[in-house]
């Protein structure tokens, strides 16, 4: 459900994974004529609800704007169907609390994409925090930042859903993966304090830069900063503990361990070229799997409704100049 390019990218890497898979793309308008719209690798190009189960699917991707995920999701929950949410689950809560609550009693299964949690990088990093190693986590501090116009070659910047707030655009709801990650290493958030603005001449109407602070239930602070400004990109997380401080580079995929003890950083992944698309990889996989074995999935839709809560206490924060406890 939506084609975008990352529906285009899930499309190529399930008929990669599952060659005998039969694929239906839904589209909930004709921009272009029917031959256009057809994918040679999938079954099907669909314009209606009704024609797209009627093959009865097993599963669903629900990959369109996220202003547009909940209502799509209601419907094919009440059917039965296993869901694959892009990240983030939605641009606001409207409806989260039905979908989850009829989940609960079809007993379907939602996965929401935050496709770093599968990035073997982080993965080391994340593994080396829960095995005590840096001692008790202090504060985590995180940073993503890439100028718009670049981040989908070929297309304008201006159309996109990461620049329309209607959609769901804006550095907060497109930039989540930290937030998701934040709470996957550091636990549940407590309360949130944010500045967020629209700081360069970019023709979007959504903010572009956001500092986010975070407190977390164990103790522990956060900060974290999303941008859709920056010349080169960047992104790294820190995580310092009671004893000792790991760093993940996300330009190299490089990740150090410093130990207060010996005072001796060691290097845990080297920096060295990872195919990015294997992560999303890896997380249909991991999908799949757990719709054949009946398994709950690695990022829950609670989970995913969790990240969306801080994501919009930071936007109310900074348009309240105050803190939101959670």
């Amino acid at each position: 459900m939506g084609f975008g390019s990352i529906g285009r990218r899930h499309l190529k890497n399930i008929q990669s994974i599952d060659p005998e898979g039969k694929v239906t793309i839904w589209h909930t308008h004709r921009k272009q004529k029917d031959n256009d719209m057809q994918d040679p690798r999938s079954e099907r190009v669909v314009y209606s609800y009704e024609d797209a189960i009627d093959p009865k699917p097993d599963v669903a991707l629900i990959t369109n704007p996220s202003s547009a995920h909940i209502p799509v999701a209601i419907r094919l929950t009440q059917e039965g169907i296993d869901l694959f949410i892009e990240k983030p689950l939605s641009s606001d809560l409207t409806g989260v609390d039905e979908l989850l609550q009829i989940q609960e009693t079809q007993k379907n299964l939602i996965m929401i994409g935050y496709n770093l949690r599968f990035h073997l990088p982080l993965q080391i990093l994340k593994q080396y925090i829960t095995e005590g190693k840096i001692g008790r986590l202090l504060e985590i501090r995180a940073e993503v930042g890439q100028y718009l116009p670049e981040w989908r070659p070929g297309s304008d910047y201006r159309s996109s859903v990461s620049a329309r707030r209607e959609l769901g655009g804006g550095a907060v709801l497109e930039l989540s993966h930290e937030l998701d990650y934040a709470l996957w290493i550091a636990g549940d958030v407590v309360c949130v304090t944010a500045q967020t603005a629209h700081v360069t001449d970019l023709d979007i109407d959504v903010e572009d830069t956001a500092n986010i602070i975070l407190k977390f239930a164990s103790g522990a602070v956060g900060s974290i900063h999303l941008d859709m400004i920056q010349q080169p990109s960047t992104r790294y997380c820190k995580v310092i503990g009671s004893e000792g401080t790991i760093i993940w580079d996300g330009t190299t995929d490089t990740v150090r361990a410093f130990s207060n003890k010996t005072g001796q950083w060691a290097v845990l992944h080297p920096g060295e070229k990872i195919d990015r698309n294997l992560m999303y990889i890896m997380e249909l996989q991991h999908f799949i799997s757990c719709t054949r074995n009946r398994t709950l999935p690695a990022i829950t839709g609670n989970e995913g409704k969790r990240v969306l809560q801080v994501a919009l206490a930071a936007l109310q924060s900074s348009r309240e100049q105050r803190s939101i406890s959670l």
